[in-house]
């Protein structure tokens, strides 16, 4: 009986704890099931607000008239009876009186579980904030460079550099000349060159359409004159020193910017980037020599749009999303471009801060910039080129250090912020050393007027909380 009584404790002993991790295995998998479930009904709250915006593209509320939640009922497409209830979050992102992006989220529940899942997306057009470069014309990438981030040509690409992320070019070959390192003239593909990850390079690919996303300046000049902060133009005339004035824009840590007037350059000489076979140098008119204070300005939080009609150098700390516009669209031949003065940094690495600098014409960075320099933002030149002239050398101009990008480039011209043989014997001018990154939450994210490459929204963020 003793033994009996031990062996019987033994048994009931091994049956209870099979038992108890049996019935806690079956606990987690309808835990598991229903979190499932809850997911998928979820993602179907995400799909049916894609169509219901594809067909109210305005309408923020559901049909309903009102602010959300809003809780939906979700039906078996085969029974149709009711297994799930999504309950929807929905939030517009407006600036200067426009939708930028849409945020859903979508919690599902299947009936009689306890068990949620949710999902945030948010529905955009897709930017150029998704590129670290997009541009015009054929380029040459040196071995120098680290491109974090998608770079696009319309034109053809020697990519010599490390490029860590898809390289396309809309075109199947191209001529590469002496000017892109080829000596004689020869016929090469699309994207080609002794750079590493060749995996990522495709061509030919559809172009990138810069008519399509050109800014609208008129508008632009509108919206500031109303909502942000506009100057009118300052230099004058079509050429001479007068023509080459314009505002110096200092971005606070703090949401302000102090604003000069520019009202003397140092001129230079200097070899342009949009023309490096050019048999003679031109004058530069990029250094500042005399300036005068306007005055120091809150940037408007509603619509952060700072337009002028001039030629504008910038710098300094961003600690806000604001977008810097240089165009003229009432004086006939003038092309305003913008200079990079100094660094610019944000004032917060979270995606609050952020900027995007559109120029009518050239975005170039000045001959007397930081040794290393630090740029955060997107910069756009629409009908020009990005990039340093060359100086002479050797100079206190040239040569200079590293050079990094946190941001998107996009220029219509052939880019360049390295010369090769810039100072002689084999020594390169401009910034030996260049280091390019997009930014992933601008990408998302991006300042007001960034412009679209793409007028059909789509999820431009998606993730399970």
């Amino acid at each position: 009986m003793l033994m009996a009584i031990v062996f019987g404790s033994i048994f009931l002993g091994v049956v209870g704890a099979l038992s108890s991790f049996v019935l806690t295995e079956n606990k987690l998998q309808s835990s598991n099931t229903d979190k499932n479930k809850g997911f998928a009904i979820a993602e179907a709250g995400i799909e049916y607000y894609k169509w219901h915006l594809a067909h109210f593209p305005a309408d923020l509320q559901n049909g309903t008239g009102v602010p959300g939640p809003y809780t939906i009922p979700y039906y078996d497409p085969e029974t149709g009876a009711q297994t799930g209830t999504v309950t929807l979050t929905v939030t517009g992102n407006s600036l200067c009186g426009g939708v930028t992006s849409i945020d859903l989220e979508s919690k599902g529940q299947s009936v009689g579980s306890t068990k949620t899942a949710t999902i945030f997306a948010r529905y955009a057009r897709p930017t150029v904030a998704e590129y670290a470069y997009v541009l015009n014309n054929t380029v040459w990438a040196g071995a120098d460079r680290i491109i974090n981030g998608k770079y696009h040509s319309n034109g053809g690409i020697r990519m010599d550099g490390t490029a860590n992320a898809p390289v396309t070019s809309s075109l199947s070959s191209w001529s590469c000349t002496s000017s892109y390192g080829c000596s004689p003239t020869a016929t090469k593909d699309g994207v080609w060159g002794a750079g590493p990850n060749q995996n990522l390079w495709s061509f030919p690919v559809p172009q990138i359409d810069f008519s399509a996303i050109a800014a609208n300046f008129t508008t632009l000049q509108a919206t500031a004159q109303a909502q942000g902060i506009y100057y009118s133009r300052f230099s004058s005339g079509n050429g001479g020193v007068s023509f080459y004035k314009g505002y110096h824009l200092v971005f606070n840590n703090g949401g302000t910017v102090t604003v000069y007037k520019v009202t003397s350059q140092n001129i230079l000489q200097a070899w342009p980037i949009n023309n490096p076979s050019a048999s003679s140098q031109i004058s530069d008119y990029t250094s500042i020599k005399n300036e005068t204070l306007v005055g120091t300005y809150t940037i408007p939080a509603a619509c952060p749009l700072i337009y002028i009609e001039d030629h504008v150098w910038i710098e300094g700390v961003v600690s806000q999303k604001v977008t810097v516009v240089a165009a003229d669209a009432v004086h006939s031949g003038v092309v305003p471009y913008v200079v990079i003065k100094g660094n610019i940094t944000y004032a917060t690495n979270n995606g609050s801060s952020g900027l995007t600098v559109i120029s009518q014409g050239d975005v170039l960075i000045s001959p007397n910039s930081p040794q290393n320099m630090n740029l955060n933002g997107i910069f756009i030149a629409q009908t020009g080129a990005f990039g340093r002239n060359l100086y002479a050398c050797p100079s206190s101009y040239e040569p200079r250090g590293t050079l990094t990008i946190q941001g998107t480039t996009v220029s219509y011209k052939r880019t360049g912020t390295r010369w090769v043989n810039g100072c002689g014997s084999g020594s390169d001018a401009g910034y030996q050393s260049r280091i390019d990154s997009y930014d992933r939450k601008l990408a998302t994210d991006p300042p007001p007027f960034t412009p679209y490459t793409s007028t059909d929204f789509k999820f431009v963020d998606w993730r399970q909380k």
